[in-house]
């Protein structure tokens, strides 16, 4: 399963080539977990919170995705404009189906990439919301790249025991 293409050819420089396979691992991990949990235990609350695993995706989809590639780094004024607003991302409406939420991902998965090979690893940050979170603590595409691998690992690690919990899968055993 590969959630972006072979981005070795296109990427700009070996650096950002080499984020991205990282990146893609990552996201690779994300949906590898899930494979086989049909509709209802994606959606099964994973902690007393009441987090499941689609409302993850779809945070993952929207919060860090969209938000640091199209909005951050990129400046897209429609995909600023449309930001979900406190934790709407972890929200999963009961009519959009688990399909809908992974497939989103994957596709919000390529338009970053598209983002990415198109933006030099030093460029400036192209939009930051100031007003919600003061003074930005990234600054280059590169830093930017560096905190959503570390992010999507650790959620990565949310889902790998959010499925144990649910029907003992796991995806990395180390004997």
């Amino acid at each position: 399963m590969t959630v972006t293409e072979d981005v070795s050819e296109t990427a700009p420089d070996s650096e950002v080539r080499a984020l991205l396979r990282i990146l893609d691992g990552q996201r690779r991990h994300v949906l590898g977990i899930l494979d086989g949990l049909d509709a209802k235990d994606l959606r099964r609350p994973a902690l007393p919170s009441g987090w499941h695993c689609l409302g993850l995706v779809q945070h993952l989809t929207l919060d860090v995705e969209r938000f640091w590639f199209r909005a951050v780094v990129a400046g897209d004024e429609e995909v600023i404009q449309g930001l979900p607003i406190g934790d709407e991302a972890w929200k999963v409406a009961p009519e959009v189906s688990a399909g809908e939420v992974l497939e989103r991902y994957r596709r919000e998965a390529e338009l970053a990439d598209a983002v990415i090979t198109a933006t030099p690893a030093d460029a400036a940050l192209a939009w930051w919301p100031h007003d919600l979170f003061g003074e930005p603590h990234l600054h280059t595409l590169r830093d930017v790249v560096l905190h959503v691998v570390a992010e999507t690992a650790c959620h990565a690690g949310h889902l790998d025991a959010a499925r144990e919990l649910l029907d003992g899968r796991r995806w990395l055993v180390l004997t």
